[in-house]
């Protein structure tokens, strides 16, 4: 029986819900090295200003992810914000590098989660958030709880 990947997320950007408009996921494996999985482990990550880019070779890259130096780690330690490349399908790298092309649009990563003993990472493709958008999903999630709360309170 294996957990969702709630129970494993390792870190997750929770502000990227509120500065854009998730409009497509992936899941994506990682290159990483022993000390950062066991500092992933240990929730030692940050995925705050980090950004996934796809060059004309078709490799996608992790960029500006922070991994904590693994206090164990001494001489075969990582660097903390290096570039990781992530593992996808051919088709997904190419949806991928077309998204990325158009204006407007961004790739960030979500969350970093353990599935099946190795490390993945959620990739989604994004459109940033204008003030405006941001105040009126700030109403509308209160409004929702309000009517939850009143449904709860008939019950």
């Amino acid at each position: 029986m294996t957990k969702k990947t709630a129970d494993n997320e390792l870190v997750s950007n929770r502000r990227a819900s509120y500065d854009y408009e998730i409009l497509d996921t992936y899941e994506a494996g990682i290159v990483l090295k022993g000390t950062e999985v066991k500092s992933l482990r240990d929730h030692g990550g940050s995925l705050q200003e980090s950004y996934v880019l796809v060059s004309d070779s078709l490799t996608v890259i992790l960029k500006n992810a922070h991994i904590a130096v693994y206090k164990f780690g001494n001489l075969f330690n990582h660097e903390e914000k290096r570039e990781r490349q992530l593992l996808l399908h051919k088709r997904e790298i190419l949806k991928l590098k077309n998204y990325s092309q158009e204006k407007g649009l961004t790739l960030i990563p979500l969350a970093m989660y353990l599935k099946n003993g190795f490390v993945k990472v959620k990739i989604a493709v994004c459109k940033g958030k204008r003030t405006f958008d941001k105040r009126a999903s700030l109403k509308e999630k209160e409004h929702k709880r309000d009517i939850d709360r009143a449904m709860k309170d008939q019950s």
